[in-house]
């Protein structure tokens, strides 16, 4: 799989751009704030309808300007198909594939498939939970794009849930008439659903991925592991490895529907919901230990470069081999991580490259080179 033409129209800092691909090692060098990052921050939002850098679509449009388009023609073997997203800030966006409209945004997931390299990446080892299920949900979805349905379904119950239980909990504390919650009861069990079967995406992922993760720390860094996952929650923890196949999503969804009862009377108090996939955690150990806390810069660097690392092994291997996206990692990185780094990425069939200079570039990753400057994007 790889992208063979990229087009932008009032994304971030282009009015427009024009930009031929192709397979193998394509680098972007130019200094800092010219552009480089929004080139492949574009083919990223494409395969996942999200940016690395920011949690909002607003950023992403050229200040003045209504809407953004990002457009990529992508090859898979010798089919090729257009790929079109319109970002709307405050409207729905709105997608094409090969120029139909009758489409949604998330149909085109699964189309272009990437797993992007970036200096945020450590965030996944020394940050907050949310960075680690979002890195172990937009791969849950790479590998089964129509868990795009599922997660929203379960972040649309999820608020609906939240409104009624925070107006059970004003309602307590301003001592006015209790709210009805009678229907607190069909919440439980629509999240419940929904979310036993994104938990069950999650712990299948893990059992596989975790395997592919050791593997490649092992190559990052000899002799420093073994790297091992725990998924963190009220229910499911225990199933991690049994979970492949997800077979356990009854279980799974009995263990929620139990636990959120459990949580109800703390729930109501604080009007919010307190059980669920959004609360979970991944711990990652290193050796007998967890990574956050434990381990040094070096290792959290090498720990979360073994998780990209690992994910592009497992889209691969399922026969989905995705376009790598090294943002500005290896002036990141010291000597001996940037070289095994570089050779371990080499081979695959498209690999794009940001680096403020050239030298940044590892000499294994020669390939076409562009200038990127003041917004223009130049061939060398």
């Amino acid at each position: 799989m790889h992208v063979t033409h990229l087009s932008l129209a009032d994304f971030r800092s282009y009015a427009r751009a024009e930009v031929p691909l192709g397979p193998g090692v394509t680098a972007f060098v130019g200094p800092n704030g010219q552009g480089k990052t929004n080139l492949v921050e574009a083919v990223g939002y494409l395969a996942t309808l999200g940016s690395h850098r920011v949690s909002a679509d607003a950023p992403l449009v050229r200040q003045g300007a209504e809407r953004a388009v990002v457009r990529a023609q992508v090859r898979q073997g010798e089919r090729e198909q257009l790929i079109e997203l319109e970002l709307n800030p405050g409207r729905a966006n709105r997608a094409r594939i090969n120029r139909s409209s009758q489409v949604r945004p998330r149909d085109v997931l699964g189309i272009l498939r990437t797993v992007l390299f970036a200096p945020e990446d450590l965030t996944l080892v020394k940050g907050d939970p949310g960075e680690r299920r979002r890195f172990v949900d937009e791969l849950v979805t790479a590998r089964a794009p129509r868990m795009a349905g599922v997660r929203s379904d379960y972040e649309r119950v999820l608020k609906q849930r939240n409104s009624l239980l925070k107006s059970a909990a004003m309602a307590r504390r301003h001592g006015g008439r209790g709210v009805d919650l009678s229907t607190l009861d069909v919440w439980d069990q629509h999240l419940a659903r929904a979310g036993a079967e994104l938990l069950a995406q999650r712990l299948d992922l893990l059992a596989v991925l975790g395997p592919l993760a050791d593997k490649a720390y092992e190559r990052l860094a000899p002799g420093g592991g073994p790297v091992a996952f725990e998924y963190r929650g009220p229910v499911s923890g225990a199933a991690l490895p049994q979970a492949a196949g997800g077979s356990y999503t009854q279980e799974l969804y009995a263990g929620l529907v139990a636990a959120l009862g459990e949580a109800r009377k703390q729930e109501i108090e604080r009007g919010v919901t307190l059980v669920g996939p959004h609360r979970d955690d991944v711990l990652l150990r290193l050796g007998e230990l967890p990574a956050k806390g434990y381990a040094s810069h070096g290792e959290s660097w090498s720990y979360a470069l073994a998780l990209r690392l690992a994910a592009y092994e497992l889209l691969k291997s399922e026969g989905h081999e995705p376009v790598l996206i090294l943002d500005d990692v290896f002036a990141e990185l010291d000597t001996r991580r940037r070289t095994r780094l570089a050779e371990l990425v080499a081979p695959a069939e498209q690999v794009l490259v940001t680096a403020a200079v050239p030298d940044d570039v590892p000499d294994v990753l020669a390939g076409t080179r562009f200038s990127v400057a003041d917004g223009e994007v130049t061939g060398l």
